[in-house]
Parts: C-alpha cells; sequence; structure tokens
C-alpha cells in the first residue's frame, strides 16, 4: 500500500506520527548517530543530526562543522563522514551531509 493511500485510509495514524513527532526532541537513530559522530569528531563545534524519515530511520540529514575538515574538498569531508558511520549506513535508505570548517 503506498503511503498516500494509507492516508487516506487512516489519517488518524499520521497524524498520531506527526504529534509524538514533535513531541519527542529525538529519535533514538538520531542519538546514536550524534554520539558516533562526536566520537569520531571531538574538535566538531557545530552538529545536527535529523531523521527526516518521519522517524523510522531510513533517512538522515547530517550537519556537521569541524576544524577536521579544514583544508579538504568538500567530497573528502563527506568520505570522512560517512566511513564514520560506516556501520549505521548499512541500516539506511539515504544520507543528506553538510560539512563546513568553523569561521574564526
Amino acid at each position: 500500500m503506498s503511503l498516500l493511500r494509507a492516508i487516506r485510509h487512516n489519517p488518524q495514524v499520521l497524524c498520531r506520527n506527526i504529534i509524538a513527532r514533535s513531541l519527542s526532541s529525538h529519535t533514538d537513530g538520531e542519538v546514536r548517530i550524534t554520539q558516533v559522530l562526536k566520537e569520531k569528531f571531538p574538535q566538531a563545534t557545530a552538529l545536527k543530526v535529523v531523521d527526516i524519515s518521519g522517524g523510522c530511520g531510513a533517512m538522515y540529514e547530517i550537519h556537521i562543522e569541524s576544524d577536521e575538515f579544514k583544508g579538504k574538498r568538500t567530497v573528502q569531508q563527506h568520505q570522512l563522514v560517512n566511513q564514520a558511520l560506516k556501520e549505521e549506513i548499512k541500516a539506511m535508505h539515504g544520507l543528506r551531509i553538510f560539512t563546513d570548517v568553523p569561521r574564526k
């Protein structure tokens, strides 16, 4: 059953999921990924992990700012993040990564 069809047949479930997601601070996956990235990038000055799959853990968006990215091209920065999350990525459908070096 497609998501749209499921919503048409049972809109209460969608509303409950949206409300539950907005009331909770972070999903288990967000917390786990954040912990891994904090360990792998101890110099990170900013880190945000968001489950953009509606809470099911299939897709995440990551924003990370760290001095460890200094002098590296964007693709190299993303490779570092992918390597840090190699085990977690196995269970994901997709991942959006945004990296940057802190401004002094």
